[in-house]
């Protein structure tokens, strides 16, 4: 069988074992053992366990578990409830102000807990209410945590972006700062997109009650004091130097990204034991708990891609394919859309480990080839991503905004979206049009790479 018809076999295969509803880690893994099985001598697979443990063995992946213990200890309490009503308070006076303060606030809590779902589950679960209270529509309300949501795979530190630095070969360190600029240019579009729809349904509200007399919660205006302002910040300011700390030691080099995870852990768990008074076992197990669940959920996920791609490897089918594409002598630019468009497509139905480990064989070397920046790809990469924890039919944030808000029908949450996504695309094409958005920062800081 040539390698071509082994190529589609692989892929039709994996296809199938996803549509039967199970797990992605086990649909992975049982392709991969069925072909290792059919296609490859028994001397090779007594090398696979040990190959596999070695990738996973990487001291960079051990970063992962140390991360979402830390976002678990702070998602697992009222820091973001705290985090939320801070910046509301901070930024009362700002038209649309409310959906602003919720585009920050998954900001901020994001770059602590550097996971998606945890930020649309913490602050919906206070933000949603709060503007639906205040006026705002529960599509609008929905698509702004959401979007919100998302920045928790690009702020670093970036549970993907760690996995990303590891299948490219790239340096964390540079890619976590590389999030930084596109991550800010995301949370500008996303807070002005905020403030003029804000407008636009506050003309609406006011000219409905001019005309019929209908009031809407939108025209209230409740005043904040700076009184008030300053006694939120006890709380915040912590979890806002534990952030800082963590940075400064990340990006000072005084540590590694594992050492870096493990000093956000613990002290994590510090200010939550000081500030919230968790510090008894029967407060902390469900911590560790949620801890255990998600790393061993991607790991497992990790572990099985890697066998995935080691397989593909091994049959040839990732160096014919990049190959393929490299023959086809497609212009850079049109070769970037190709790669990106395949991307989206994955993103309907795999969340975004998946969609890195099992494409980066195939689509990272023609992009080297090509003369693209890997560190500033993965950034462009990570942002189309997040287009699918937010578009349907999976959008992982859009389900989790139905769990928090479930009298909020799909089709608006859908509607609410949409606009982001947009602006997402226009964040992509502006990385295209000016790639210093993503690389001045690691430059300036770390210095110009040679290569």
């Amino acid at each position: 069988m040539s390698t071509g018809a082994v190529g589609v076999a692989y892929g039709v295969a994996t296809l199938l074992m996803m549509f039967t509803g199970m797990p992605i880690a086990f649909a992975l893994g049982a392709t991969a053992v069925l072909f290792m099985l059919a296609l490859m001598p028994a001397a090779a697979l007594d090398i696979v366990t040990r190959n596999v443990y070695v990738e996973m063995a990487s001291i960079t992946l051990l970063s992962i578990p140390l991360f979402i213990l830390k976002g678990a200890a702070i998602g697992r309490t009222r820091a973001a409830a705290d985090l939320y009503g801070a910046v509301h308070a901070w930024m009362n006076r700002v038209p649309g102000g409310l959906g602003i303060a919720n585009v920050f606030a998954c900001a901020l809590f994001a770059a602590m807990a550097g996971s998606s779902p945890a930020t649309c589950s913490a602050i919906g679960s206070a933000g949603i209410p709060e503007m639906r209270a205040r006026g705002y529509s529960a599509g609008f309300a929905a698509g702004i945590i959401s979007a919100g949501g998302i920045l928790g795979i690009l702020l670093p530190p970036s549970i993907t972006m760690i996995i990303f630095a590891v299948v490219a070969e790239q340096s964390l360190g540079r890619l976590f700062l590389a999030g930084v600029g596109p991550g800010l240019v995301l949370v500008a579009l996303f807070c002005g997109y905020c403030a003029w729809r804000y407008r636009l349904e506050f003309r609406r509200a006011r000219d409905a009650s001019g005309r019929h007399g209908a009031k809407s919660a939108l025209l209230d205006r409740e005043p904040v004091t700076m009184a008030q302002r300053f006694r939120l910040l006890p709380r915040v300011l912590p979890f806002l130097l534990l952030l800082t700390g963590v940075m400064i030691a990340l990006y000072g080099g005084f540590a590694t990204p594992s050492e870096t995870g493990g000093l956000g852990g613990l002290l994590a768990l510090i200010l939550v034991g000081v500030i919230y008074g968790i510090w008894r076992p029967a407060q902390i197990a469900p911590i560790l708990m949620a801890t255990l669940r998600e790393s061993t959920m991607l790991m497992l996920i990790i572990g099985m891609s890697l066998l995935y791609a080691y397989v593909m490897s091994f049959l040839h089918i990732s160096q014919s394919t990049a190959q393929w594409i490299v023959e086809l002598h497609l212009s850079r630019w049109l070769l970037l859309a190709m790669i990106l468009l395949m991307v989206v497509v994955l993103g309907f139905f795999l969340p975004p480990v998946s969609i890195i480990l099992m494409t980066a064989p195939v689509i990272l070397p023609p992009l080297r080839t090509a003369g693209f920046d890997l560190i500033w790809f993965g950034v462009v990469m990570t942002i189309v991503m997040e287009m699918g924890l937010i578009h349907p039919p999976v959008g992982l944030n859009i389900f989790v905004i139905r769990s928090v808000a479930p009298d909020i029908p799909l089709r608006e949450i859908v509607l609410g979206v949409l606009p982001f996504v947009a602006l997402m695309t226009l964040a992509v094409i502006l990385l295209c049009l000016a790639p210093q958005i993503a690389t001045a920062v690691p430059d300036a800081i770390l210095g110009v790479r040679l290569s």
